[in-house]
Formats: structure tokens, sequence, C-alpha cells
């Protein structure tokens, strides 16, 4: 018998579709009884009910006299049964006087599937018991082989569901947060807006979103925010952000106080360590070009300014969101002249690092920006992003990243 060969085998068996776990377990022995390298005359496979503390048998096969339909030995009353777990496999002289009746003067076990606890018992939720001409060691050979191989394919069937199910969910998640981000370009008054998110897995604590309170069509809040986890708590923490400012919006609360609001529910909702960083400006129909900000510790927005080719930035208006529930944000101005071009940005744009561990760095970014001033802000965006990217290519971290431009037209 090749014992690497009978283990591929019971692999390759296992990897049909089957809708129970004792349906795959009694497939492989049926296959393996008819293969005549193995000489296996016959098999049981029981199976653990833990709610009457007993083994079922569950299925029979082979030349051996039929046992009882659903026949049940107690765990506490066959040794077998309590110490297999610590051997795996076993062989030894029969002691059920039912299963004596039937024949079996020996029994050859093992088990199969991950241990389950019963009372202060770790047992195996299956144990397959087969009928040979003679007990080898070759036999025993097989028997062990046959219990890790069946366990192991046990195994990867429950891993693959949890996947099947967890790649599920993601897809989930990212169909929702990829609701609450806004198309990418909006055009409002003399502005144009461009704003792209990509998360560094499915999905990611980075957002933005454009906000309007119903029928007012004289503002437009530009927000964008960081969540200080990764992946599906990050995003959860997003998509409450964002929902709660939509719902702050058609109330049409200044946003000083908008922004204090959402860091009470945040700091009730969320532990301190979950906190959120954001930006929001307000841009308006004005021809002044006044844009209202609340920075609330996040990377200080770039206003690149047309006419002087110089930089300025926005500093925080107030903390973090999150941890400090006391606190209160107030709002700053700005003033946007024809041509300037104002660019919000995640962590994960500046600090993107090279496989020298070198960082983006703002100077580079700002580099960017004066490179291509003259172009919309859907193009600065994705040309800051692709050089972002080919720049961090090879680190071993990254972060989410998202990038918002605004540009004065007229």
């Amino acid at each position: 018998m090749d014992q690497h060969k009978l283990y591929r085998t019971i692999q390759v068996l296992g990897e049909a579709e089957f809708r129970t776990e004792e349906q795959l377990i009694a497939h492989v022995l049926e296959q393996i009884i008819q293969n005549e390298e193995i000489a296996i005359r016959g098999a049981r496979i029981w199976r653990l009910e833990t709610s009457t503390g007993t083994y079922r048998l569950a299925r029979q096969y082979g030349e051996m006299d039929t046992i009882d339909k659903n026949f049940r030995i107690r765990v506490l009353d066959y040794p077998l049964f309590l110490q297999l777990p610590r051997k795996g496999t076993m062989i030894g002289k029969e002691t059920n006087a039912h299963l004596l009746q039937k024949g079996i003067k020996t029994f050859s076990a093992a088990g199969v599937g991950e241990k389950v606890q019963w009372k202060r018992y770790s047992l195996y939720p299956y144990v397959i018991a087969i009928t040979s001409a003679s007990v080898r060691r070759e036999m025993v050979y097989a028997l062990n082989i046959i219990g890790t191989a069946l366990t192991s394919v046990l195994r990867n069937r429950r891993v693959e569901s949890k996947a099947r199910l967890l790649e599920q969910d993601l897809d989930k998640a990212r169909q929702i947060q990829e609701s609450i981000l806004p198309e990418h370009e909006m055009k409002f008054h003399s502005y144009d807006v461009y704003g792209i998110s990509l998360p560094d897995r499915i999905v990611g604590g980075d957002f933005f979103d454009y906000l309007q309170a119903s029928g007012d069509k004289e503002r437009l809040g530009v927000v964008i925010g960081d969540a200080a986890s990764k992946g599906i708590p990050a995003a959860s923490q997003a998509l409450y952000a964002s929902g709660a400012l939509r719902m702050g919006v058609e109330y049409q609360t200044k946003i000083g106080s908008l922004i204090t609001r959402l860091n009470q529910l945040v700091n009730k909702t969320f532990t301190p360590e979950h906190f959120i960083s954001m930006v929001y400006a307000e841009l308006n129909t004005s021809d002044k070009g006044l844009v209202i900000y609340v920075n609330a510790g996040h990377s200080n927005p770039i206003i690149l300014r047309a006419e002087t080719n110089e930089v300025e930035t926005l500093p925080a208006t107030g903390q973090i969101i999150g941890p400090f529930p006391r606190e209160s944000y107030h709002s700053e101005f700005t003033i946007l002249h024809r041509g300037d071009l104002m660019l919000l940005y995640t962590d994960g744009i500046v600090e993107a690092s090279n496989e020298r561990g070198e960082m983006y760095g703002e100077p580079r970014l700002v580099q960017m920006l004066k490179q291509h001033k003259k172009r919309m802000p859907r193009e600065v965006c994705q040309l800051i992003l692709e050089d972002v990217q080919v720049f961090s290519r090879m680190a071993e971290y990254s972060d989410d990243k998202t990038l918002v431009a605004i540009r004065r037209s007229r």
C-alpha cells in the first residue's frame, strides 16, 4: 500500500460536492472498500450526539452482519470513545455485547474531524471503525492515514465555507461603502470638484462626500475623512460618520455645531482608539469665493494660488473626532480666487513609503500640484494617485488613499 497515494486519493475524493460531512465520509469509505489494494472488508461510521452523550451508528458498509439502524453506545460506557482522542487510532478487542453478537470480535477505529467538547471530555465528532481479514501493521498505517486525511478534508471544507461566507459579507460591505461615495465629478456654481478613494483592502476607512440640504442650491459641503482602524471596522466608522453628516446637513446646522455633535455621537458609539479625522469645507454661490471649513485633526488641505504659484495650508481647528467628547469645533474661512486649486487628502497619500522606507511626503505632493496646476481636478487627482502608487509599489505597508480637488474656474 502506497501511503502517500492513499492520502492523496482521499483528498481527491473529498473535493467533490456533498451536502453534509457525513455524506462525504461515507463516500470516501465506500470507495476505499471497493479498492482491492486496501484489504478492508467493511466499515462503520459513528457520529457523536452531544445532546444524548452517545455515538450513533450513522452508516455501515461491506461484509458484516447488519447492525440495528441508529444503534447507540453511551460515551461513558465505551472506553474506546474516551481514549481515542489521545491516540487518534486504536485496535483492540470488542466489549459491547450487541456488537459481539454481530460477529465483531475486534475493532480498528480512527477519529475523524476537529475535536469538540462534551462535558469535561474532548471527543471526535466522528469515529470510523473498519473490519479486515487480519490486523497487520499496514492496516494500522492505513487507518492512521484515513483518519488524518478525512480530518484534513473536513477542516478544509469548513475553512472554504467560512471563506465563501466572508467573501459574500465583504462583497456586501464593499457595495455598501461604494453606495456612500458620491459620483467622482461634480460641478457647483463656479467650482469644479473631483474626488476619488482607493481602499487598501476590499473596504477601508477613508471616505469623501458632497453634501447639500434638500432644496438648498446655494451651499455645497465637501467632506473628506479617515477612520483610524482598517478594514471592516474602519468601513463601519466611515459609514456611520457619513450617514450622520448627511442627516445633520438636512437640518442646515452650522458647520462647527455639526462637527461638535458628530464628535459626541462617535464618542458614544466607538472606543477612543477608533477615532476619525476629517475636513469639512463649505462652498457657496458667492462671487467672492468664500470657503468656510472645519479641520478636525486631519491632514492640512493645500491651496495652490493661481496668481502667485504660492502654497497655503488650512491647519486644524479642532481635535480628532471621538476621543474628546467635550471638544468644541469652530470654523475658519479662506478665499478661493479664480484658478486657485484646493486639495483635500488623507494621510495614505503623503505617508505612502517606498522600499527604502522613504515617505512620499507633502513636498512631493505640492510639486505634483504645481506641475499639473492647469489641468482639471479629475486629471490632477488621477495623476497624483498614479504617482503615489508607482512610488510605493515595492513597500510592504500601505493605507487607504483618498483625494478631493476643488478648482474655482471663474
